[in-house]
């Protein structure tokens, strides 16, 4: 692929041309590190204020400038990548478009390639086509060279791809390494192994697997990992984007080897299979650069021990309120509610529809010096500094309950509470927000107007749910459009109309363009990748308030809220569908109209 023209691209990726991986002693151009030479172009040609240069290099700590551009988000990997094929004189591949043959991905050594940064993605016996994400790396060419008897034709391409490229080849190296199991763990052929005489845990090829799993799990930046038994195989299935996706089929034979590998780093009793477990396995070490605090339950099934694994990554930051995907108009009415200094903000939403994360980019909006905010967590999902944070313990007696009157006996301001899950717990923080607390919670209902009567279902009294609630949030998770392959088509009327817009709506939308998923490598042929929240919000009014404490059905509540102006999910969601962030198909699989 032909690099594009200067004028086609972006300004601030014209002279970004240097990468600083691996500093080559043989180049000509400097005695300086890549990087050094890379911050002083860029601060001479004005693309970035030097505040910019410097918030880089501090980002970058030593590593990859190119790198620490694109995490810092001045430039993207395939932008570098192409001012880096202009500076050499080398043509720019695009990996998610070409392809790699596996054939030629075989004919350089796997750790030649991770050394060099490398990909092989193409060969017609003769010639061999090398992607490479350092041109400069005279040394490590060379040793691509010698690696191979065939003609090296090099291209460049975006670090990103040949990344996730080189996994792909060492998760593929590991599962044949896995094969040799069979031969190494030893059971009946019904998968009943003796355990107590040979568990094969300690067997390195077992360990390789499992670590594989999980690590491999942690790169696809999936949530959850699901260990399944079947009759004759083994299913590992990864959550990623909230859908569910089959990673790995492993024979029976080996099944009870895995599941006691997990039980082992969980801490759980390995003896006991016919009763559920939980437990945790702490990473000590970075997962495909996050750090993982995984939670792990067991549960006894006809086939075996199911295993279930929740990935928690303690190293991410902390999302904004507009990352999570709140509009404009949301984040005006978010921010009067969060300065209030008392009243309680509820979220609402299903089993991982993203509560907790809305309810820490709430917490990060509101954190400052003057007041203190403490937080009883179940689990404890993002380090928040200058916060109190307090993970609850039912086995020793630390419940929500327990630990809401110890918090509102340490002077906080702001309260969160991870989840309100019985009437004790919904009662405790309903009355701390009437006593001077801002208090911040999540709840499982459907829509925004079901909190306040399942608040009165638990118990609370609905006087007391009308005057302290000042606002709910029910939300979900869509996954969001792949960028790099969606497919622009024009909406017509009677599309509209079947996905419930309004008349009004439907003549400012028609002709527009819509998109659609395709499917590319870097999405896994899936045409998503990440997800995005689509909200509701209700903000109590003296109406609603009125009706609260008249303990009104749903229905009342929702029509008084309408008339009010609050907008449903699925007219939010119909947004972020006109403006190219999922899909009307997405859309319908997360919430209905």
């Amino acid at each position: 692929m032909e690099a594009s023209s200067n004028k086609d691209r972006p300004r601030e990726l014209r002279l970004i041309a240097e990468d600083d991986d691996a500093p080559d002693e043989g180049a000509a151009v400097s005695s300086r590190e890549p990087g050094d030479l890379v911050s002083e172009v860029i601060r001479e040609s004005g693309l970035l204020t030097p505040d910019k240069v410097d918030q880089t290099r501090r980002r970058a700590k030593g590593g990859s400038f190119s790198d620490a551009l694109v995490q810092e988000g001045f430039a993207s990997s395939l932008g570098v990548a192409r001012s880096l094929a202009e500076q050499y004189h080398l043509p720019l591949v695009d990996l998610a478009i070409a392809g790699v043959d596996a054939g030629a991905a075989k004919l350089i050594p796997l750790a030649v390639l991770e050394r060099v940064c490398a990909i092989p993605f193409a060969s017609d016996g003769a010639t061999i086509k090398v992607a490479i994400t350092n041109p400069q790396d005279v040394r490590g060419l060379d040793e691509l060279k010698f690696a191979t008897r065939l003609n090296v034709v090099f291209h460049v391409a975006a670090r990103s791809d040949v990344l996730t490229e080189l996994r792909r080849l060492g998760r593929a190296a590991e599962a044949m390494n896995a094969t040799f199991l069979e031969d190494i763990v030893v059971g009946d052929e019904d998968g009943q192994d003796d355990l107590e005489a040979d568990d094969g845990i300690s067997d390195a090829p077992l360990v390789r697997l499992v670590n594989s799993m999980i690590f491999q799990a942690a790169e696809d930046g999936a949530s959850d990992i699901h260990v399944e038994p079947q009759e004759n195989e083994l299913i590992v299935r990864y959550r990623i984007d909230g859908v569910l996706h089959v990673a790995h089929r492993v024979p029976k034979r080996l099944a009870a080897g895995v599941t006691t590998r997990l039980k082992v780093l969980a801490k759980l009793d390995i003896a006991e299979r016919r009763k559920p477990q939980d437990g945790r396995i702490t990473l000590g070490a970075a997962a495909a650069g996050r750090m993982l605090d995984i939670r792990v339950a067991t549960l006894p099934t006809v086939e075996g021990e199911a295993v279930t694994m929740r990935l928690l990554d303690k190293s991410r930051e902390v999302p904004t309120l507009a990352e999570i995907g709140l509009g404009e108009q949301m984040q005006l009415q978010m921010s009067k509610i969060l300065a209030k200094p008392t009243g309680a903000l509820l979220v609402t939403g299903p089993t991982g529809s993203g509560k907790s994360t809305t309810l820490y980019a709430a917490l990060a909006a509101i954190k400052r010096d003057e007041i203190n905010i403490i937080t009883v967590e179940d689990p404890v999902e993002y380090r928040l500094g200058e916060i109190n944070q307090v993970q609850i313990n039912p086995r020793a007696g630390l419940t929500f309950a327990t630990a809401l009157r110890s918090i509102l006996r340490s002077d906080p301001d702001v309260v969160m509470v991870g989840e309100i899950r019985d009437g004790e717990t919904a009662r405790i923080s309903i009355e701390a927000a009437l006593t001077g607390h801002f208090v911040l919670s999540t709840l499982h209902t459907n829509d925004a107007p079901s909190a306040l009567t399942r608040l009165n279902e638990m118990g609370v009294e609905p006087f007391i749910t009308g005057a302290a609630v000042s606002a709910v949030l029910a939300q979900r998770l869509a996954r969001r459009l792949c960028p790099h392959c969606t497919e622009p088509y024009e909406v017509k009327a009677d599309e509209l109309r079947s996905l419930h817009v309004d008349e009004v709506r439907t003549k400012q939308l028609e002709g527009t363009l819509f998109y659609r998923k395709r499917g590319c490598p870097r999405c896994g042929q899936t045409g998503y990748r990440g997800r995005v929240g689509v909200f509701q919000l209700l903000e109590m009014s003296a109406r609603l308030e009125q009706l609260a404490s008249e303990k009104a059905p749903r229905d009342a509540l929702a029509d008084a809220a309408r008339a009010e102006g609050m907008r449903t999910m699925w007219e939010d969601g119909i947004d972020k569908v006109a403006s190219g962030l999922t899909s009307a198909e997405e859309l319908a699989r997360v919430c209905s109209a």
